[in-house]
């Protein structure tokens, strides 16, 4: 192997890896999104529920309070919340 096809050959990896991380960089960009917003919807939610003892609101951890929380974040929340104080 000589010299230009080593570097040939690295050029072509290095444009491919460069290609790689700019096709997958959208997707995991909007997973990172997604999981910041579950965790803190999470976090939210024991929070309202540990407080909301002493206001009288009680919201259970089931699964449709979890998908909420889970896709939606805050807002998930505050909607579980609204929800619970109108029914």
């Amino acid at each position: 192997m000589d010299t230009v096809s080593a570097i040939l050959i690295l050029a072509a990896a290095l444009v491919l890896i460069v290609v790689l991380v700019r096709v997958l960089a959208a997707p995991i960009r909007l997973l990172l999104k997604l999981g910041i917003n579950a965790a803190l919807g999470f976090v939210i939610l024991f929070v309202v529920n540990f407080f909301g003892e002493f206001v009288g609101i009680s919201l259970g951890l089931n699964l449709l309070n979890a998908l909420v929380a889970g896709f939606l974040g805050v807002p998930g929340v505050i909607l579980l919340v609204l929800i619970r104080l109108l029914f």
